[in-house]
């Protein structure tokens, strides 16, 4: 059965402890290179056209980000980009996979819509266990705003995806998705005010409360006993814009408060430089969606090492 679960539907997670050992699973990403990238409108508070952009430091820093996945033992897939499309190299605004279903975006600027066609057409010849659902039918971008966390799917609303657009994940990939509101215009996504950090039987999240409505920072109470509660300073630099493999989360080098409190959980934080992105009002999960064609056995410890 699907569900749609409302903020005032929820159910507690056991804490877990900070001693937990860390496993890293592999994971198949999908990236696009940062060719055009540039800050020539604005549609956050990120954006700032005033400010140059470096594109070759850009590109510099983001082949970093794609090394950086690699060297720790994932697959990373690369979608061309499109001129005229600046904001493509957001690689998780532009859909969301799961069980191998792809839904494409549909976004709500109208700078922004024809990436939703470009990562369609990827995923309709993606092969490889990915199948394109089309594109959504509701406003929705992407992982942007859907973050799984286990067998739930974490759905933000309040600036970009609709709540409608809700519904329609939980319908057309067989998920429970919990709607949280964001009240930040700083967080307009839902993957930069909170991050993923393990999916497994005790699920844990890092969050930062005042990104989300009263009855919202409720929800992820319940839920999430045991989640990382952010700093200010960490979310102001996008610290929560992060990916985890179970053991390594890859964030921004900049959010030092952050890496000491995966510390103590027993995760390996890895610092990335994506500071030229940050202008756009991106980082590292910004810039990676995954794809989920099949379930990924754990890394090898030479892997891991």
């Amino acid at each position: 059965m699907t569900a749609l679960t409302t903020p005032t539907t929820t159910s507690a997670t056991v804490p877990q402890p900070a001693s937990a050992e860390r496993t890293a699973t592999p994971r198949r990403f999908l990236m696009c290179p940062p060719t055009y990238f540039d800050v020539v409108y604005a549609i956050n508070p990120w954006m700032d056209l005033g400010v140059p952009v470096d594109a070759g430091r850009a590109l510099a820093q983001w082949e970093h980000l794609r090394a950086t996945y690699e060297a720790h033992g994932h697959h990373v897939e690369v979608i061309d980009p499109v001129p005229g499309l600046p904001d493509m190299v957001y690689a998780a605004n532009g859909g969301v996979v799961l069980g191998g279903r792809a839904l494409a975006a549909r976004f709500t600027y109208p700078e922004r819509r024809p990436e939703g066609i470009a990562y369609e057409a990827w995923f309709a010849g993606a092969g490889d266990g990915v199948v394109s659902l089309g594109q959504a039918a509701e406003q929705n971008e992407g992982e942007g705003d859907l973050l799984l966390v286990g067998d739930v799917m974490l759905a933000g609303t309040g600036f970009r995806t609709s709540r409608a657009a809700h519904a329609e994940v939980a319908a057309l990939l067989g998920v429970e998705v919990v709607t949280l509101e964001l009240v930040d215009p700083r967080y307009y996504h839902l993957d930069t005010a909170l991050a993923v950090l393990d999916g497994g039987p005790s699920p844990l999240v890092a969050y930062l409360p005042e990104a989300f409505s009263p009855a919202s920072q409720a929800v992820l109470a319940e839920r999430y006993p045991d989640a990382i509660v952010a700093t200010p300073e960490d979310a102001a630099v996008l610290g929560l814009n992060a990916v985890s493999d179970g053991l390594h989360v890859f964030l921004t080098d900049r959010a030092t408060g952050m890496h000491a409190r995966l510390r103590e959980r027993g995760f390996e934080p890895v610092g990335v430089d994506l500071s030229e992105l940050l202008k756009g009002g991106g980082s590292v999960k910004c810039c990676t969606l995954e794809l989920r064609p099949a379930l990924a056995a754990p890394l090898s410890q030479e892997a891991r090492a």
